[in-house]
């Protein structure tokens, strides 16, 4: 059997490199690893790096001598960040123009019969990307005497420029001056804006004319009971198209198989509803080729305001 050598050639390279290689040469990057919503101080590097936080939150994967320049200039974090008895859980907001989120701090507790309002002064530092924005000047506890407490922190439209986009990270740094142990302590949280605002998808012919498809919403605010599957009213999505088209999916025509998007299990935030794009809609004709928004208008969340998610689309 002949054998070309082209290929004995190949596969000697394949097991030199494989032995090369070190096992975690596929670790990701501390970006992308934060955005799969892994935490700054639990970033994960590759072999012969070392883990750093700067000043601003931002981790970084770089040599030894690297880290201890940059320890020398002053721009890596003093304070450890250990685990305090505080945590940061955020709410999904349902654009990238607000993150709510609170915080349970019981230290912050101090009049068990009132609801504080505590300045945030020198509690927290927020930032996108590393650079540093305004926050909220207050938080309110959500009780009394529940030492948790609220915050809304309103983003900018543009960084150094540039619209926001669902690749921006936020960090929240949050400083501990109240630790049991008497050491100052600091607790980062990164939320990456695509986890921050809901979504709608389509699933199975959804652009197609007269072809049944799943409309599926991310809606983490809407779930209010743990217990049951929660609804959400299919009058509340707009459904626009060219030729001046506009209405609901309550519309008949669209023969919804229910009144509701129904949340599909317990707690798990995604609500669905079987429905198809019909021909026409009060007399006006669908084209192929044209364009369709589904524009949901969430009002459930934390902050009070309306936020606005459209799903865009074209007539296959």
């Amino acid at each position: 059997m002949v054998i070309n050598k082209k290929i004995i050639l190949g596969i000697t390279f394949f097991l030199i490199f494989s032995f090369i290689l070190p096992i975690n040469a596929e670790t990701e990057s501390p970006i992308k690893q934060m955005k799969d919503g892994i935490s700054p101080e639990n970033i994960l590097c590759r072999e012969g790096l070392e883990l750093v936080i700067r000043i601003n939150g931002m981790p970084a994967c770089v040599k030894p001598e690297t880290a201890d320049r940059m320890q020398e200039r002053g721009i890596l974090l003093d304070t450890k960040i250990i685990k305090s008895d505080f945590e940061i859980t955020t709410v999904p907001a349902s654009s990238m123009s607000i993150v709510n989120f609170y915080i349970t701090d019981h230290d912050l507790n101090l009049s068990h019969r009132g609801i504080e309002v505590i300045s945030t002064e020198g509690l927290f530092e927020f930032t996108i990307n590393g650079i540093s924005i305004q926050g909220p000047e207050r938080m309110i506890e959500t009780g009394y005497d529940t030492g948790k407490f609220y915050l809304k922190l309103e983003l900018p439209e543009t960084i150094n420029g540039k619209q926001l986009s669902q690749d921006d990270i936020v960090v929240i740094k949050y400083l501990d001056k109240s630790n049991q142990s008497g050491e100052q302590s600091i607790q980062l949280k990164s939320i990456p804006l695509t986890k921050t605002f809901a979504e709608i998808e389509t699933f199975g012919g959804g652009s197609r004319i007269g072809h049944e498809f799943i409309l599926r919403l991310y809606e983490p605010d809407a779930n209010r009971d743990s217990r049951d599957e929660d609804k959400i009213s299919i009058s509340q999505l707009e459904f626009r198209s060219e030729g001046g088209i506009k209405t609901t999916l309550a519309n008949p025509k669209f023969d919804a198989n229910s009144n509701y998007l129904i949340e599909t299990g317990h707690n798990t935030n995604i609500f669905e509803v079987q429905i198809k794009i019909p021909r026409q809609i009060d007399g006006k004709t669908i084209h192929i080729g044209d364009w369709y928004e589904i524009k949901y208008i969430d009002r459930t969340t934390p902050s009070n305001s309306d936020e606005k998610v459209i799903f865009k689309g074209m007539i296959g």
